[in-house]
């Protein structure tokens, strides 16, 4: 109750029966087609294929970054869209989550309310008992409750925050058999045993935003936990969540056994005040992991949108074949080239990278990403003009110096990057 307060844990029994059915159906479709994936992904400089194998599906237009690598949504049905699906089964397949998607929503309106009235409750209870106390205790106890309350929770009537919180965008998916793995790291604070996952917080999100996970484990009558058991501490058969309040391994860990179909949720700043590791069992699990994604720079209609501006230095004159930047001007080209690597590096290499791979799902990103390659090459032909303009002024005179070595800049970077992402 005291340091893990905003997690809430709900059994599959509470959970619509054809509900269950319709996700781990969906579960089972996308692994017989093999959409699950293993992403390689960079840690401090290296790189890493991950033990889960994952698949993100979401708002069209939508991508989810961690660890250096850029996801692409797999895009759930949505009104107005028109996405082909390569099977009926992977539409379903999709379909299914959006409908999760909708129920967990509303479960984590829901208990972000009910926690809200609680703290309300408490915090009247607090102010009560102070006032029996004598004015100086109470005045500073006063003062701590309207601080606590200013940190936890959303004010009753900001329902707009609330909703905003809770609006899953993406839903990111596991897959692992444990059974297949070589090798899996030891839960290093707590003696948990054997981590699917390692401890961490799940990143690129909106500031206090819940999670949500819904978790189905493959598990045969085998798999079924010992009813006697002898073992001290959490029974290795079953999944667990692991929870830990960040950077404290004084406070004790908590291991939550996860069957077939339960779900639990982060609320509010849970993710960032706490960390999280997922404790492997022995038979195969899917994961559903509902996230409100920062798309503030990950969406197609945001990158569209960069590129328009960059390309607003090109002159296109109707009469003339010939190209021509509008301003030379020290800021303006400088943006134009970051628009350019942002392109380059954010969004046709993360893509072309690994992206190739969403095809056995949909072909939806190839007409968008077209469209970044068409205004990614007017951005080489602008890097050239300005270069063959750099080149003239430097003749004349020195005035060049400064858009030189501003560009210069940008340049280098692109050169790195470029060999990073060859290596990679």
């Amino acid at each position: 109750k005291t340091k893990y307060s905003k997690l809430v844990f709900r059994k599959s029994d509470t959970v619509p029966e054809e509900l269950h059915q319709m996700v781990q159906e969906g579960f089972l479709t996308l692994r017989k087609h093999d959409c699950f994936f293993q992403d390689l992904v960079r840690i401090k400089g290296k790189d890493f294929v991950t033990p889960v194998s994952r698949i993100l599906i979401g708002d069209p237009g939508c991508t989810y970054k961690y660890l250096n690598t850029r996801l692409f949504t797999v895009p759930w049905p949505t009104e107005g869209y028109d996405i082909k699906y390569c099977s009926p089964q992977i539409h379903d397949a999709c379909k299914a989550l959006i409908r999760l998607n909708d129920y967990l929503h509303i479960e984590a309106v829901k208990a972000l309310q009910g926690q809200n009235l609680s703290e309300a409750k408490e915090i009247k209870d607090t102010a009560v008992i102070d006032r029996e106390q004598n004015f100086a205790t109470s005045l500073t106890k006063e003062e701590s409750v309207s601080k606590d309350q200013s940190s936890c929770g959303v004010p009753e009537d900001d329902y707009i925050s609330l909703k905003n919180r809770t609006s899953y965008n993406v839903t990111l998916l596991n897959y692992m058999d444990p059974l297949q793995m070589l090798y899996l790291k030891q839960e290093p604070y707590f003696g948990m045993g054997n981590m699917a996952v390692s401890w961490h917080h799940d990143e690129n999100l909106v500031e206090r935003s819940t999670v949500a996970v819904y978790s189905y484990s493959c598990e045969g009558s085998a798999m079924e936990e010992n009813s006697e058991q002898q073992l001290k501490g959490r029974d290795p058969a079953v999944w667990h969540v692991g929870l830990k309040v960040a950077w404290d391994i004084e406070t004790p860990g908590l291991a939550i056994p996860l069957h077939q179909g339960d779900f639990y949720l982060m609320l509010d700043d849970l993710n960032m005040t706490h960390q999280h590791c997922v404790l492997a069992g022995f038979s195969p699990r899917f994961s559903s992991t509902h996230r409100v994604a920062d798309c503030s720079r990950g969406t197609l209609e945001y990158i569209f949108e960069r590129c328009e501006l960059a390309l607003q230095n090109l002159q296109t004159d109707s009469d003339s074949p010939a190209l021509s930047l509008k301003s030379l001007e020290t800021t303006v080209v400088k943006q134009v080239e970051e628009i350019h690597n942002e392109v380059e590096f954010e969004w046709l290499r993360q893509f072309w990278f690994q992206g190739k791979r969403y095809l056995k799902c949909t072909d939806w990103w190839l007409k968008p990403i077209a469209k970044l390659e068409e205004f990614w090459r007017k951005m080489e032909i602008m890097t050239s003009l300005l270069l063959s303009e750099v080149r003239k002024q430097k003749q004349i005179e020195e005035q060049g110096n400064e858009t030189i070595s501003c560009i210069l800049l940008v340049l280098t970077e692109r050169q790195r990057l470029r060999k990073e992402w060859t290596a990679r």
